[in-house]
């Protein structure tokens, strides 16, 4: 199959577009480790951030995004969003309430659960949960993609 050079050029843009919006579970891992200057937000419910959560992230429901963003964090520092996984739309809603007050955002697809899955450090409210990465989400002693 060949592509036209408009088709080839349209694909290109919309590739590029979903890299400057979109992030993985591996990139905002590393991000993390580098120091990278951004903030993790949980956008999901109480009763679900109780459960568990992402080490490090901040937790603001998607709802109540457009009271409590500016008080929580700078207009200037950029923010990456999560919700439970690929079958929730939450972060997408976050990341649209972010984007309209201004704030630089990307959606980390996969959430959650595939940063539980890929074995990347979560915490409750007792402390660090261990959970070994999934086999069939990330690759033996490394994550890499």
């Amino acid at each position: 199959m060949t592509l036209s050079t408009a088709l080839q050029t349209d694909a290109a843009e919309h590739f590029a577009a979903k890299l400057r919006f979109e992030t993985d579970p591996s990139d905002v891992a590393a991000a993390f480790a580098a120091g990278d200057d951004f903030v993790l937000v949980d956008s999901r419910g109480h009763a679900p951030w109780h459960q568990g959560r992402i080490a490090g992230a901040i937790h603001l429901p998607h709802a109540e995004i457009p009271e409590r963003a500016a008080d929580l964090i700078p207009i200037a520092t950029p923010v990456v969003v999560y919700c439970w996984g690929p079958g929730c739309n939450g972060s997408t809603r976050a990341a649209l309430q972010f984007s309209r007050l201004g704030y630089a955002v990307k959606e980390m697809i996969g959430g959650f659960e595939y940063w539980a899955r890929e074995g990347l450090e979560i915490v409750d409210d007792s402390g660090p949960i261990t959970r070994a990465a999934d086999t069939l989400t990330a690759p033996s002693g490394a994550i890499s993609c």
